[in-house]
């Protein structure tokens, strides 16, 4: 093991061996058991960040947050909220649920789209990040993992008062970022106003620069109505807009651009009683995606909507047990140049049980069916058995994770007159089916320390990747030239993915003057592939992560630090000079000072300070060295 995979953990045993002593919070969880639960009662290893982290990292985005996770691996094409791809535990970046307050955003075109989360950074109470399947319980993509953020708008922990905040960031590259949030809270009544936008002209790349606007609009309402009623409502807008040069494709003659607009809206009303609750949530997502390969190409243009309705309700069954009931439809449709037009209904129904056997022994089960028009009714299991006497927490599940294919696996080029290479769609793909098994223990000592460590095993069966493919053995040859060079989208046979991993979570207020804050995790992959063609993104995902983030502060000065290390399998493209090395180590920083005369703050921040050279997508070039600064008022 190299010197930089050991530098982190050393960091880590110097901190935990000099300070001791602040409550840590077992924060409660939805994403889980779509309830209400404590961490150590669900038996699944749950990470809960708050949202006031992104205003002492030297992150721009939720997906900037999200690289510097532990058991997260985000692969970035572009900074700052542009397009990351988001794993988690291996696998693919399909197989990653991304929830806003427990609504699916997985959009149906792509899970390239998944780390374009629209919410603004200051509407964010907590990110939980629940590593392992839960299909059971979320239906299709839950198999690697689920990313769930709650906002302020929907959560009830919302303090009376108003809060604004201000900000402008300046930098290298033509950086120009802004950021407006306003919320209001009464007794009964919360309702924000929040736009961002993130600016830069970017790095010089192949012919153009790796320029980005993106831009969120936002205004979330709630209120609370007799009877423990509550309405909740947000609305968003989103738009991304940047270079997107061999994001896709290693080919030279790829310069593409791409903008991505979506328009979010999300209603429900909740009712919360001493023995359950009820939600009725009703969403609905629309996006618009430009892509143009080069100045040459005509544009694809891809229109996606996604409607979704669905109910849970919970209550007790006995004093001993408890148990979530709900049922889900979802319509997803496409209205485009390239893949053409289709629609796709989906629904399900599930049943949580969440028993208290003992003091000290918990056991959930689930079971979801679901319905797809392509592959009928699928049954989803799921069993968790938690043992926590004490200190410690001794963990394990069993389940079954599902996926089925996105529009563009199916249909990817399907609707051009001729195309000469690039990823073909294939309509035949089957359902993607896993087995997924974890065994862990947590140990938490003076409510400030918590130590995980989780063995875990999926077993894939018609895992959905693109893999080449001659012309000759393409199952629809109809539009295709017979000397091109093609991806297809297939099902793999059979991919064994295995590994461990290690959290360290500590918090120490030493005084009302001094706090350090530390997260920490190695995360270490092995994957068995049955085809003998490699596939695309189950080779590129990571062997080995280890992250780091470091906070600490001291009066009015704050010291942040995030630091990154992966191993991955190399690859090559030399008719555009790019290469993707076998590992790489990345370091953040920022610093900055609190002006309370004012209600302000001043900050410096660097990216990457060693002036790393890298890749995470081949062809994707990521900036080196980035120097910014700025200036947040806060009343």
């Amino acid at each position: 093991m190299s010197l930089k995979n050991i530098f982190l953990p050393i960091i880590i045993l110097i901190a935990l061996n000099s300070y001791s002593q602040i409550v840590f919070i077992d924060s409660v969880n939805v994403s889980g058991t779509s309830s209400i639960q404590k961490q150590t009662q669900t038996g699944r290893n749950i990470l809960s960040l708050n949202g006031k982290l992104f205003e002492k990292f030297a992150i721009n985005s939720v997906d900037e947050l999200l690289r510097y996770v532990g058991g997260v691996e985000v692969q970035q094409r572009g900074p700052q909220g542009s397009q990351s791809d988001i794993l988690i535990r291996g696998g693919t970046y399909q197989q990653v649920l991304i929830l806003l307050d427990g609504i699916r955003l997985n959009d149906p075109l792509t899970g390239h789209f998944n780390g374009n989360i629209p919410i603004h950074p200051n509407e964010i109470e907590r990110v939980e990040i629940l590593k392992g399947a839960s299909s059971a319980v979320w239906g299709s993509d839950a198999v690697g993992g689920i990313i769930h953020i709650i906002t302020k708008g929907f959560s009830l922990n919302n303090t009376n008062g108003y809060k604004v905040n201000l900000g402008i960031q300046l930098g290298e590259y033509n950086l120009n970022n802004y950021n407006l949030h306003f919320s209001k809270q009464t007794k009964n009544i919360y309702w924000s106003l929040g736009a961002l936008s993130n600016n830069a002209k970017g790095i010089q790349l192949r012919g153009t620069t790796s320029k980005f606007n993106n831009n969120i609009l936002h205004g979330a309402f709630q209120y609370k109505l007799k009877n423990n009623w509550r309405l909740s409502f947000k609305s968003i807008l989103d738009s991304r807009d940047f270079n997107a040069q061999n994001f896709y494709t290693p080919f030279k003659s790829d310069t593409a651009a791409e903008k991505v607009n979506s328009f979010f809206n999300h209603l429900q009303i909740a009712k919360k009683w001493y023995n359950g609750s009820f939600t009725s949530d009703l969403s609905y997502k629309l996006l618009n995606d430009n892509f143009q390969y080069n100045a040459s190409s005509k544009a694809n243009e891809n229109k996606t909507s996604q409607l979704i309705y669905q109910l849970n309700y919970q209550s007790k069954l006995n004093k001993t047990t408890n148990y979530i009931t709900g049922l889900q439809f979802i319509n997803k449709s496409i209205m485009s140049n390239d893949r053409g037009n289709h629609n796709l209904m989906n629904g399900a129904i599930w049943l949580i049980l969440k028993h208290q056997l003992k003091s000290h022994l918990f056991l959930n089960e689930s079971i979801r069916a679901n319905w797809n028009e392509n592959y009928g009714v699928i049954f989803s299991p799921q069993l968790n058995i938690t043992y926590n006497p004490n200190k410690w927490s001794f963990r394990t599940s069993i389940a079954r994770g599902i996926r089925d294919a996105d529009f563009t696996e199916r249909y990817n080029n399907y609707n051009k007159t001729l195309v000469t290479g690039g990823s073909i769609g294939n309509p035949n793909l089957k359902t993607e089916n896993t087995i997924n098994f974890e065994l862990g223990a947590d140990y938490v000592k003076n409510n400030n320390l918590k130590v995980s460590t989780t063995a875990f095993y999926r077993n894939q069966n018609n895992l959905i990747d693109w893999t080449p493919t001659a012309y000759a053995d393409m199952p629809r040859q109809s539009n295709l030239s017979s000397t091109g060079v093609y991806a297809l989208a297939r099902n793999v046979e059979e991919v064994k993915t295995y590994g461990a991993e290690l959290d360290i979570n500590f918090i120490k207020k030493i005084n009302t003057n001094n706090t350090f804050i530390i997260y920490y995790n190695l995360t270490k992959l092995y994957t068995k592939n049955s085809d003998s063609i490699p596939s695309f993104y189950i080779s590129g995902s990571a062997k080995l992560i280890s992250t780091l983030s470091f906070i600490y502060n001291y009066k009015t000065i704050n010291i942040a630090i995030n630091g990154l290390y992966k191993v991955r399998n190399t690859q090559q493209a030399s008719a555009i000079n790019a290469y993707i090395s076998k590992d790489y180590f990345l370091l953040n920083t920022k610093l900055s000072y609190n002006l309370k005369k004012y209600n302000s703050n001043i900050f410096a921040q660097i990216h990457n300070v060693l002036n790393q050279k890298y890749s995470d997508i081949l062809g994707s070039v990521m900036p080196r060295r980035w120097l910014s600064g700025g200036l947040n008022f806060n009343f």
